[in-house]
């Protein structure tokens, strides 16, 4: 059976799933990205990616429940591409499904994203839709992010 696969605009209630995904420990462990407290993160959303017309953010939501977000930003000249999504919805396919209708949404190129080295799922997925290494690695205290691009 199919799970019907949305993208749709971010509502209030979604933030508290997006909190949730990023405390997640395996979440943590796999991205290498320090989960904000509780204010700081409603903060950076409701002042900073959801006011910020540049932004282009969408939930995906999955036979309607809100399974992740995708989110491009623009990072000085470079435009670059983020999900994350809640640990339920990982290895059936949802992510790729979800990133890729979000790639129909987000026409500018080149874009840029940036996993860290370790979190293959998240490479691979990049990878399939088209996404290639560019060599280059970007360094958040001792981890590395592999730097790849869509042109």
């Amino acid at each position: 059976m199919t799970e019907e696969l949305r993208l749709r605009d971010v509502v209030e209630e979604d933030l508290e799933v997006f909190l949730a995904h990023e405390h997640d420990p395996e979440n943590v462990r796999r991205s290498r990205f320090p989960p904000r407290e509780r204010e700081r993160f409603m903060t950076h959303w409701r002042e900073t990616i959801l006011r910020d017309p540049t932004c282009l953010v969408q939930t995906v939501a999955v036979d309607g429940r809100t399974a992740g977000g995708v989110v491009a930003w623009w990072d000085g000249d470079r435009r670059f591409l983020g999900y994350v999504f809640g640990r339920e919805f990982w290895g059936r396919g949802i992510g790729t499904r979800a990133v890729g209708r979000f790639l129909e949404l987000e026409r500018h190129r080149p874009l840029y994203a940036d996993p860290y080295v370790g979190n293959t799922g998240s490479v691979r997925l990049l990878e399939k839709l088209g996404f290639r290494r560019t060599g280059d690695s970007d360094w958040n205290g001792d981890d590395e992010h592999v730097v790849l691009v869509l042109e």
